[in-house]
């Protein structure tokens, strides 16, 4: 199988996320958690899901995380 690097994948999970931004897992989750609806994280079967571009976008206009 190929692996995709992470910078192109579209969604990463919880622990690809936080190597990725630097952010512990914990933050992260909760931050998940509390933005399904603003669409950058999705809920697939038992897990968060973070839609890595919305993310950046989100990460770029908030003041403090």
């Amino acid at each position: 199988m190929k692996q995709i690097p992470v910078n192109e994948k579209y969604a990463l999970t919880i622990k690809e996320a936080a190597a990725y931004f630097s952010i512990g897992e914990k933050k992260l989750r909760r931050l998940a958690e509390m933005n399904t609806s603003n669409g950058f994280a999705v809920f697939s079967g038992n897990r968060y899901l973070i839609i890595r571009e919305k993310f950046e976008k989100f990460m770029a206009e908030s003041s403090e995380v």
